[in-house]
């Protein structure tokens, strides 16, 4: 249920980047303006993803989904009947406030009903289905919009979201930390965000996994939002096949989360930093396989193979850096943990990457924008670099307060 429910969120968050050459034609709208429109999602659920949390950690996960799933479902819906831009924008922004916040809690319920042992598989999994999503998503827009026009395929998605919000009250809660320790939280959430952190955890090992994935879901998130647009252009290909194209690379970026996450919970048998060394590995090679895919001379099926290889890569960080913030957090309160990092993916992450891609498309051209926005992979191994230095104090840290 849980996997079901994130990927009726990524349909809806990302089915919209293969209507762009729609939208585009019919409204005459920029591709900045574009990609706000899968921007403005990310930056509604970083502003809301740490209270939503905070109130789910005190009245309950499961409570919380239903409500979150039914208002992205029908605002989804509502952007069919929208009738120019500003109005498709403020749909989207209430998509957004709806999807606030399911990230870190579904990671959460999977972080309290499975094995240890399993966790970066399990979470690699439940976040691939924001890539299978995103897959669907791309297809379906494409697929419905040649059929019955773009505005009817944000109404024949948003459906099953309603249906599946509905089962998923039979979805277990894990039981609730104290009452008194939710408040304490809550207080300190107002009074400041050194004092919640201080809270969540024991040290800056939090913060820099944060960092770490935010960097390279600006990576993710621009080849998501523009590799459709990207194919229509420079290889003349309609709008079906060129989001079918797109779909390709983000089932590779999906599989790609499931088989590293494997890999990480692999290498970390034997010392649990090891995966965080992993992590600088792949994201490096993430820029350097993209760098090539789209500057290089290649001709048409060596470039996508390319990008098929970069896609592979660059979902590496999902299952890993989630396990290793949920490590080091405290256990009562690992959905507001998730929150963080949620913050930070979609604000420093996911809204950063469609909306500075396609300002940089605007300027110098698309296939400029996706040559430039891999080199954030190189920061995020810093970034993973600095969290392995810390990481074991930090969890054993945490254990000893538990």
């Amino acid at each position: 249920m849980l996997f079901l429910l994130m990927l009726s969120d990524y349909i809806d968050r990302q089915i919209i980047v293969s209507l762009f050459p729609h939208i585009k034609e019919e409204w005459g709208v920029s591709d900045k303006q574009l990609g706000a429109l899968v921007s403005i999602i990310s930056i509604v659920v970083a502003l809301g993803s740490l209270p939503v949390a905070l109130i789910a950690d005190r009245y309950g996960r499961v409570k919380s989904v239903v409500f979150m799933a039914s208002i992205w479902s029908f605002a989804t819906i509502a952007c069919m009947f929208t009738r120019n831009y500003s109005q498709l924008f403020a749909a989207r922004a209430v998509v957004g406030l709806g999807e606030t916040g399911y990230g870190s809690v579904g990671a959460a319920l999977v972080n309290a009903l499975f094995p240890k042992r399993l966790h970066s598989t399990l979470l690699g999994a439940f976040f691939a289905a924001g890539s299978l999503g995103s897959v669907l998503g791309v297809v379906l827009g494409g697929v419905i919009s040649d059929h019955w026009g773009w505005r009817a395929a944000f109404g024949v998605v948003g459906v099953p979201g309603l249906l599946i919000a509905m089962l998923f009250v039979l979805v277990p809660d894990y039981k609730t930390k104290p009452l008194e320790l939710a408040a304490r939280t809550s207080a300190e959430a107002a009074r400041g965000p050194l004092r919640l952190y201080r809270r969540l955890t024991s040290g800056p090992t939090l913060l820099w996994a944060s960092l770490a994935g935010s960097l390279q879901m600006i990576v993710m998130s621009s080849i998501w939002a523009w590799t459709p647009s990207y194919f229509n252009r420079y290889y003349g290909m309609a709008v079906t096949a060129a989001a079918k194209h797109a779909a390709v690379a983000v089932l590779c970026g999906a599989i790609g989360a499931v088989l590293w996450s494997f890999v990480a919970d692999r290498v970390s048998r034997r010392n649990a930093v090891n995966k965080l060394y992993l992590m600088c590995v792949l994201t490096l090679l993430t820029c350097a396989v993209f760098g090539y895919a789209f500057l290089a001379p290649l001709d048409e099926p060596a470039r996508f193979v390319g990008i098929l290889a970069g896609s592979l890569l660059m979902s590496c960080t999902v299952g890993a850096v989630t396990s290793t913030v949920l490590d080091v957090t405290h256990p009562a309160l690992r959905s507001t943990g998730g929150a963080v990092l949620a913050l930070f993916q979609n604000l420093f992450g996911l809204a950063i990457g469609p909306f500075v891609g396609g300002w940089i498309s605007d300027l110098w051209g698309l296939s400029t924008a996706l040559s430039v926005m891999p080199s954030m992979s190189v920061l995020s191994a810093l970034c993973f670099w600095m969290a392995s230095r810390t990481y074991l104090r930090d969890m054993q840290a945490v254990a000893s307060r538990s």
